[in-house]
């Protein structure tokens, strides 16, 4: 299975533009779907980032925290968890519909004993 031109469009947008194509190609055969490949990178990110110091400190020259951008990737791969923002290749209902849109309900009377 290769990536289509949206899918990997779809993969830019949320893992950033300089991703290296063939290394998502690889991934993307491996894991089978777009959300699986961006959730992977973006846990290796995390955890990456998670291995250094949060916060690095100069005295009087410069001061570096990485708080902020470790709290950004756990929102964000919360969201691809939760099935925000559909990717191209994400399975749908057979209606038609995409995972996690407006159901319907019939609300039906029992019959009274």
């Amino acid at each position: 299975m290769a990536l289509t031109p949206a899918v990997t469009a779809w993969l830019k947008g949320e893992l950033g533009s300089t991703v290296d194509l063939a290394d998502l190609e690889t991934r993307y055969q491996r894991l089978g779907t777009a959300r699986a490949v961006a959730l992977e990178v973006l846990r290796e990110r995390l955890a990456d980032l998670r291995s250094q110091p949060a916060t690095l400190t100069v005295t009087g020259v410069v001061g570096l925290g990485t708080g902020e951008n470790i709290k950004a990737y756990e929102r964000q791969i919360e969201a691809l968890e939760n099935g925000d923002n559909p990717a191209p290749d994400d399975p749908t209902d057979p209606d038609g519909s995409s995972p996690g849109g407006i159901g319907m309900l019939q609300l039906v009377e029992r019959p009274r004993r």
